[in-house]
């Protein structure tokens, strides 16, 4: 089972289908690495230059942007508290999370089968933390991404069944895994979904379960731990904090960022896998635990916190014809309702219902690309998730 370090993170980027969001910030003072970025730039600029967009609920209806004056003090420190009181804390707590999950696993695991409430108390401690990391991955740029430790943490989608098969054939080989030993395995086996696949496809857990359980749940918070304290040591250079007097590309790297999570949540855990728009494709986050409700509300929740952040509010007030900011507000709110109203898998709504999360999705989507980034004076990078 064990592969080589390097090609196991090729083949898992490939197998994953390149789906994990791959928005790229723009740089005023750097060429678009290809000519359809550069399309799209030059369109976002043209607008820009025309102080206009389309209304996001009227696609035909063009309203006047008045790109707000951010200082490059006020730009520093806006991006020094995204990074001490939003990025850090999230990261944070995934670590603290995936730690509580290896103590419970120590604890309960020393007994092998593990069934009843020992094994729900598992897979209760399981969803906290998924929920954990999908509040992070509102940060599509740094430490996390820059190895592709977001495939290890959490491999999605598995759009062939990897995982299933792969754990299983895993833990056949090594009844006895140890972390070291499974830190050198394939992303496939790793991680939220790994764990989720163990604590849940199974009424009971044996020994060589067991063992799985506490080394994933080990290599997991050693993996959180390393990007937590690498943010902490590098907050400045990751968001460009130093750089606000000659460049947005703090801002723009962040907010695409954002945008990121947004449409990658909005196309491979809603559109694709509840076919939407097309033929179904893919699964539902966390299907093996019936829990999508919870991973969508809480990237939900993440995103609302950041674009309602009263610091960042301030900065929107400072343009008083601008109404993005309460009309996302508004958004967000009436899909937090709704997602509280449907059922915890999602894949068990009716179609009208899971159609008007899209829709509600695809709102905010839309406020954001066509109102919020030309009222903050910043570019929509490229994402290969691209449109609303």
């Amino acid at each position: 089972m064990k592969k080589n370090h390097v090609l196991a993170m090729a083949l898992s980027a490939l197998s994953a289908g390149l789906l994990i969001s791959c928005v790229k910030p723009a740089d005023d003072n750097k060429a678009a690495d290809t000519d359809s970025q550069k399309v799209a730039q030059d369109t976002v600029a043209a607008k820009a230059d025309t102080n206009a967009t389309t209304d996001s609920n009227n696609p035909e209806q063009t309203v006047a942007i008045t790109p707000v004056k951010i200082s490059a003090d006020t730009q520093k420190a806006y991006l020094t508290h995204v990074a001490n009181d939003i990025v850090i804390p999230a990261y944070a707590d995934t670590a603290k999370q995936s730690a509580m999950l290896h103590e419970l696993a120590q604890k309960h695991c020393q007994k092998a089968p593990v069934s009843g409430v020992e094994l729900q108390a598992l897979r209760d401690q399981w969803l906290v933390l998924a929920q954990a990391w999908s509040s992070a991955e509102m940060v599509n740029f740094g430490p996390a991404t820059a190895s592709m430790s977001n495939l290890y943490i959490n491999y999605y989608p598995d759009e062939r069944g990897m995982i299933h098969s792969g754990v299983a054939d895993l833990i056949a080989a090594n009844p006895k895994l140890t972390p070291t030993q499974l830190a050198n395995e394939s992303a496939v086996v790793q991680g939220v979904p790994g764990l989720e696949e163990v604590l849940y496809a199974n009424d009971s857990l044996d020994a060589g379960q067991c063992a799985y359980v506490i080394s994933a749940s080990a290599a997991l918070n050693t993996r959180l731990k390393d990007i937590e304290k690498n943010w902490q040591d590098n907050a400045t250079e990751l968001l460009a904090i130093d750089k606000t007097a000659d460049s947005n590309k703090g801002l723009n790297q962040w907010f695409n960022s954002l945008l990121s999570m947004l449409e990658t949540m909005k196309t491979n855990a809603i559109d694709q896998p509840l076919g939407l728009t097309g033929k179904a494709k893919g699964h539902l986050p966390a299907v093996t635990a019936g829990q999508s409700r919870a991973i969508i509300t809480a990237k939900v929740a993440a995103l609302n916190k950041t674009l309602t952040d009263p610091v960042l509010t301030a900065i929107l007030a400072s343009n008083k014809d601008s109404k993005v900011g309460n009309e996302l507000a508004t958004a967000l709110a009436d899909t937090t309702t709704l997602l509280a109203q449907m059922p915890e898998d999602l894949a068990t709504a009716d179609k009208a219902t899971q159609q008007k999360l899209y829709d509600h999705l695809t709102t905010i989507t839309r406020l954001m690309k066509r109102q919020l980034v030309p009222t903050l004076g910043i570019r929509v990078g490229f994402n290969s998730n691209d449109g609303d």
